[in-house]
C-alpha cells in the first residue's frame, strides 16, 4: 500500500515556473514506478510524465516535453515535477501516481494521490 499527498501547487503567471511534490508514505516506495498526471474539468485524465523506480527512464507527454522535469528522491521517498515556461493550457489538478511500470498509462495506475490545483494565468 502507498499513500500519496501533493504539494506545491499554486498561482503563477505564463512563464513562470512551479515545482510539484508527491509525498510517499509506506515501505516500498522505491519498488514503484511514479507518474505525474493532469485533469481539466470536464475532460479525461491524462499522461504527463512517468519515471521508473530507479529513476533512470523517464518518459513525458509532447506537450511537456522540455519544459517538464520529473525526478525522484527515494531516499526522501518523494516524486517531483519541475515545470518551466508554463502555459495557461497547464492549468489543471495535477495528480501524483504510483505504479509497476514506467510506461504506465491511465488505466494502469496502482495509488492516486488527491491531486493539487495549478493555475496559470495570461
Amino acid at each position: 500500500q502507498v499513500q500519496l499527498v501533493e504539494s506545491g501547487g499554486g498561482l503563477v503567471q505564463t512563464g513562470g515556473s512551479l515545482r510539484l511534490s508527491c509525498a510517499a508514505s509506506g515501505r516500498t516506495f522505491s519498488s514503484y514506478a511514479m507518474g505525474w498526471f493532469r485533469q481539466v474539468p470536464g475532460k479525461e485524465r491524462e499522461f504527463v510524465a512517468t519515471i521508473n523506480w530507479i529513476g533512470s527512464i523517464t518518459r513525458y507527454a509532447d506537450s511537456v516535453k522540455g519544459r517538464f522535469t520529473i525526478s525522484r528522491d527515494n531516499a526522501k521517498n518523494t516524486l517531483y515535477l519541475q515545470m518551466n515556461s508554463l502555459k495557461p493550457e497547464d492549468t489543471a489538478v495535477y495528480y501524483c501516481a504510483a505504479g509497476g511500470r514506467s510506461t504506465m498509462v491511465v488505466t494502469e495506475v496502482a495509488y492516486w494521490g488527491k491531486g493539487i490545483l495549478v493555475t496559470v494565468s495570461s
